[in-house]
């Protein structure tokens, strides 16, 4: 089963483009669901026009109906899912935010047999709940009304810190142990204040003691709720039951928001950053086994040679060389796909005469990825002067420290790229198109310097 979550964006993002490259044909085999994303949802109980667009509006600015789009989906697994379904869960920015917190819901509360429709609300109700008795009633419930099920493969593009302009923390958002395989591409470039990266952590040592300590001294009795009992410490408390680790994965490429998740260029733009994260995505799904089937014809016009990834995932080539080529700036006028393919080629080894009228569709994965390294990165502070209002608001900043500890802070963002924790100790891994768009340079000379305080001395490039 799996299932896609979108988020509002005038061109096709990958959350699309990854959903109309999957098998549909065969509910049998694969049963597939696609939500449309926050600012595009009203209630059933909202009547009038004018109400309606006042609720898509509050959707877009503050997820006014997160709630709706989490419930969304777990309706469709309550009437769908059957012992032994694989779940895959896979979202874009606020969309994957919603995708963690469905994975998080059916962690809290199971999912609930086929047709227990007026039992949702109250099962999302204690979801959400973050005190001791709200987590012991919604641990009884699932013993009760309910079926466990893992999730197989949880893939998200940029997870955001918040879900609108009012910040909000559900449950099992940042870590998830029924999740087995989890997987997030996360932008390089991407700095406004409200579009932080949200990435996975795990409990810190004393948070761990704490979950440990309170799961001793459970009893049947509900007990008085402590403040100090932290949703990360009920959070350790309840993944404690499940040894098995998620397989987790979080890989940096160059680009801000939409050149991750798609969305920045016009669908007929085929060259663009995004598509480097959504191959790398859909490659992650069969090197994990997750038995997601895809169309052979999409995967071949993303560029992707399908005998490549199955029945065995073979060994990427290495990359093409840069060369001369130059990063692209964003175009004003003529075609972008043009003024990439003459410059990023120059250097390309191979027979040009090769590639022919039709190169875009008929180039190599290989080929494909130097171009697509190379296209205009899309930064909204630049091209949106409004997006600046926030910059000059103090607002709530987190972080986790390489310690696993929390800090919070209120501060004025000003513009400046995004933190990423804990280098030294844990390296960080980097896709290998972002050392390429480092080789290269733009027509002025300059060079590629990403916003994130990356250091590439720790840096593990990967394929």
């Amino acid at each position: 089963m799996v299932l896609v979550t979108s988020l509002t964006l005038m061109y096709n993002s990958n959350i699309i483009q990854f959903f109309t490259m999957l098998k549909k044909d065969d509910n049998t085999q694969q049963m597939v669901y696609y939500q449309a994303g926050i600012g595009t949802y009203t209630t059933p109980q909202v009547a009038t026009p004018l109400m309606a667009k006042f609720s898509k509006a509050l959707d877009e600015a503050i997820a006014w109906n997160l709630h709706a789009h989490v419930m969304g989906g777990y309706e469709f697994l309550m009437q769908n899912y059957t012992a032994g379904d694989r779940i895959c869960i896979f979202g874009f920015s606020r969309g994957a935010y919603t995708a963690r917190s469905l994975a998080g819901m059916i962690h809290k509360v199971g999912i609930l047999p086929r047709c227990n429709h007026q039992q949702v609300p109250f099962a999302y109700k204690m979801y959400t709940r973050e005190d001791e008795l709200g987590w012991t009633q919604s641990n009884a419930f699932k013993k009760a009304f309910s079926v466990h099920a893992d999730i197989e493969f949880l893939g998200v593009w940029d997870t955001v810190n918040s879900v609108g302009i009012v910040p909000r923390r559900l449950p099992f958002t940042t870590s998830n142990t029924i999740v087995r395989t989890f997987r997030h591409a996360v932008s390089l470039d991407e700095r406004r204040a409200k579009f932080k990266a949200n990435l996975w952590n795990r409990p810190n040592a004393n948070e761990e003691t704490l979950g440990i300590s309170l799961k001793k001294k459970h009893h049947d009795q509900p007990k008085k709720v402590h403040k100090s009992h932290s949703l990360r410490a009920l959070e350790a408390k309840y993944n404690k039951d499940h040894s098995q680790p998620t397989d987790v994965e979080e890989v940096w490429f160059s680009g801000c928001h939409c050149d991750i998740g798609g969305g920045s260029v016009s669908n007929d733009t085929t060259i663009n950053l995004a598509r480097i994260p959504l191959r790398w995505m859909i490659r992650e799904c069969f090197k994990t086994n997750t038995g997601i089937m895809f169309d052979r014809d999409g995967l071949r016009d993303l560029g992707m040679n399908p005998d490549a990834l199955y029945p065995e995932v073979l060994p990427r080539p290495p990359p093409l060389p840069v060369g001369d080529a130059c990063i692209q700036d964003i175009p004003t006028e003529g075609s972008l796909s043009q003024v990439q393919k003459d410059s990023a080629l120059k250097n390309y080894s191979g027979d040009p005469s090769e590639l022919g009228a039709g190169a875009v569709v008929t180039q190599t994965e290989e080929q494909l990825e130097l171009l697509d390294a190379l296209s205009p990165i899309y930064d909204q502070l630049s091209l949106v002067w409004f997006w600046w209002i926030l910059e000059f608001f103090p607002i709530k900043q987190r972080y986790q420290r390489g310690d696993n500890s929390w800090s919070s802070y209120f501060g004025w963002n000003m513009g400046r790229g995004r933190i990423i924790p804990k280098q030294k100790k844990q390296g960080v891994k980097v896709h290998r198109s972002v050392k390429m768009r480092l080789e290269a340079q733009h027509k002025d000379g300059s060079k590629y310097q990403p916003k994130a305080n990356i250091d590439f001395a720790n840096a593990t490039w990967v394929d």
